[in-house]
């Protein structure tokens, strides 16, 4: 871990800086147990103390309310000096992707663009981050299925509601052509539940005035343990 590990977290992570001096100090260890188990290369690029902690800042978000959770399904996150396409390559043309979770050759491993992960992290209120998104997908990956229902975070009695309320919300999304959730998440299910985790972390207070229902089902999903 960096000797400014501290600093570092104080001035560019919202979600640190907002938790008790003793949940500071948890969520320092389990960054720090992240980082011990979970390599981060840098490709054609420099990985940077900022860039470690802010990586693992984002993959212990989501799960800071479940102490004893440690992802089982990666070994490496992949930092990229910038955007890439679906190939992975940062040459030629689309190359739009900011964040994937790899499959295939790429199993087990996670890619990221480096001024991406900079960015969800400078502004921590515009709803926005891509290492939480990306995160979000291997949380949901976690029981077996990308389905947008991380049953491990999500307690039985509350799945069926979930599920009702992606569809439901998706289907308003498409009808509408517009919402103040980023019309990406009407993609499919598993990409709803990335981008509105997104939201729910980055700005609360907003979805909880548009979205009272959706937000009382993250804050059940992501604080349960609490």
């Amino acid at each position: 871990m960096p000797a400014t590990t501290k600093e570092l977290l104080l001035n560019n992570v919202a979600f640190y800086k907002d938790l008790s001096d003793e949940n500071k100090i948890i969520f320092e260890k389990r960054i720090t147990q992240f980082l011990q188990t979970v390599i981060i290369t840098g490709v054609n690029t420099t990985v940077s103390d900022l860039d470690y902690i802010l990586i693992a800042s984002g993959a212990i978000i989501p799960i800071f309310a479940f102490p004893d959770w440690m992802y089982t399904n990666i070994d490496e996150v992949l930092l990229y000096k910038d955007t890439f396409n679906e190939e992975y390559k940062t040459d030629g043309d689309q190359r739009n992707i900011l964040g994937m979770v790899g499959d295939g050759a790429m199993q087990r491993q996670m890619v990221l663009s480096q001024p991406s992960v900079r960015a969800s992290f400078k502004n921590a209120t515009d709803g926005h981050n891509t290492v939480i998104h990306e995160f979000l997908h291997l949380i949901d990956k976690a029981d077996g299925t990308t389905d947008g229902v991380p049953e491990y975070l999500l307690s039985k009695p509350y799945i069926l509601p979930w599920i009702n309320k992606i569809h439901e919300t998706i289907n308003q999304m498409k009808q509408r052509n517009h919402s103040d959730i980023n019309l990406y998440g009407a993609t499919n299910d598993a990409e709803f539940l990335a981008v509105v985790s997104e939201y729910f972390f980055e700005k609360p207070e907003a979805l909880k005035e548009h979205h009272p229902e959706l937000y009382s089902l993250l804050a059940q999903m992501f604080t349960a343990s609490k």
